[in-house]
């Protein structure tokens, strides 16, 4: 890891476009700038690990990062996989606790750490602060909720439609491989493999090498079981 300098005008420009801190004033934002830094960090490298005190929030500048616990076994379950403006390890800096996930970087990338302790005391000195934090936690809760439902009512071709076309919607198809979508959605690599090739056998997709385009959307959406207009 390496940290870039970076001048305050800036700082204060990433955190002003940032839902947690748009509410804030320039002169709020200054205090928060001064303990923000910019992270290099170069593919295959830990951002951080899970049980580790938690260093602040972290807000994906540039590059791809994943989301990830080892289950006892040793088996890598991914939780998420997160692009450019991406938010992560909110809950650690909130209620102070340690880090829930892993995260390291997928390709090489650049990260916005601004210090736990500080966001903290901000959020007793600011009310409205605190009310964009509660929104964008709540919505956090609204998109697990949802990752739970898909776990427990759909199979993994229709888990895996719906994903291909969130990720399509994100720019992020190219940059993710059958084990990294496996351990995405609960499986293994060979079910994965398996489901692939059966939405390219009904046109849906096309596959080629770390690439998945998408051929026929209203064909995807049937796999996802979605409606046509979501």
């Amino acid at each position: 890891m390496q940290i870039i300098p970076q001048e305050i005008s800036v700082k204060i420009s990433v955190l002003q476009k940032n839902s947690y801190f748009s509410s804030l004033e320039i002169g709020q934002l200054r205090e928060l700038a001064d303990h923000t830094n910019l992270h290099r960090y170069t593919k295959g490298e830990l951002v951080f690990l899970e049980g580790d005190p938690c260093s602040g929030l972290h807000i994906l500048n540039d590059g791809l990062v994943k989301l990830f616990r080892i289950s006892l076994n040793g088996r890598e379950i991914i939780i998420n996989i997160l692009s450019k403006g991406s938010t992560f390890n909110e809950v650690p800096v909130f209620d102070g606790g340690l880090n829930p996930v892993n995260v390291a970087a997928l390709k090489d990338s650049t990260v916005w750490v601004v210090d736990a302790t500080v966001i903290r005391e901000k959020l007793v000195k600011y009310p409205r602060f605190s009310q964009a934090v509660i929104y964008n936690l709540t919505q956090n809760l609204r998109m697990l909720v949802d990752m739970i439902d898909q776990l427990s009512l759909y199979s993994v071709s229709e888990r895996l439609a719906r994903l291909l076309i969130q990720r399509s919607k994100e720019d992020m198809i190219e940059y993710v491989t059958q084990d990294q979508l496996a351990a995405r959605l609960g499986t293994v690599r060979e079910v994965i493999g398996r489901c692939l090739r059966d939405l390219e056998r009904s046109g849906a997709i096309q596959v080629s090498k770390r690439k998945i385009v998408i051929l026929d959307k209203s064909v995807l959406e049937a796999w996802a079981q979605l409606p046509h207009n979501e």
